[in-house]
């Protein structure tokens, strides 16, 4: 399977082309200011129960919203990337620039991926001004996720049926300065969307 390289050169013929509508009128129209939300943490540790959950809540509240699911992104934008380091990297830098268009678009958007290492996440958050990106980290520890094993994919993993699992035989770099940390193992889902509405509207 092919590596797609994650740092392309420029290419100066290519231009990119000054739209009239900017993004600040496309979030006026909305009245909120949009955001990303980047969920990281193990699998199995709640992110995407935890992702679908704000969203449901933010859609009540009116506002304008979009998930961005790791998994779901697998099986189409990312699904001709593999499992190694470099395929991870690749992973991650188009989901931060599929969820920097949305938030020029005026959503918020709340990212909900593995995103193992810090470099990586790193480079996500400087697509965005300070105001714009949040980084929460779902803390559930790896015990507690090969518990639940929603996928069998700790299992497997466990067995060697798996390679390059995360948290295994392929590192997770935990945030240093996260904005939010949710165990979900202490924390109800409630309390949660809570904790992170709370740092949200702080922000």
């Amino acid at each position: 399977m092919s590596k797609p390289s994650s740092s392309a050169a420029p290419r100066p013929q290519i231009r990119p082309y000054a739209l009239s509508l900017s993004p600040t009128a496309r979030a006026a129209l909305k009245h909120q200011q949009p955001c990303c939300l980047w969920l990281t943490g193990l699998s199995g540790a709640g992110k995407s129960t935890l992702a679908n959950a704000l969203e449901m809540q933010l859609n009540e509240q009116g506002r304008h919203t979009f998930v961005l699911d790791g998994d779901n992104l697998r099986n189409g934008l990312c699904n001709d990337l593999g499992m190694d380091a470099m395929a991870r990297q690749e992973n991650v830098r188009r989901i931060a620039e599929v969820a920097r268009l949305m938030v020029d678009a005026g959503l918020i958007v709340i990212v909900s991926a593995i995103s193992p290492f810090r470099a990586d996440r790193a480079a996500a958050r400087a697509l965005f001004r300070s105001d714009e990106f949040l980084e929460v980290y779902v803390s559930t520890p790896f015990d507690i996720c090969a518990r639940r094993d929603p996928k069998g994919l700790y299992q497997a993993a466990l067995q060697g049926r798996l390679k390059n699992f995360t948290g295994l035989d392929s590192p997770y770099e935990a945030p240093q300065q996260a904005d939010c940390e949710i165990n979900t193992d202490e924390v109800d889902l409630a309390e949660a969307i809570q904790r992170v509405l709370a740092v949200l509207l702080e922000k």
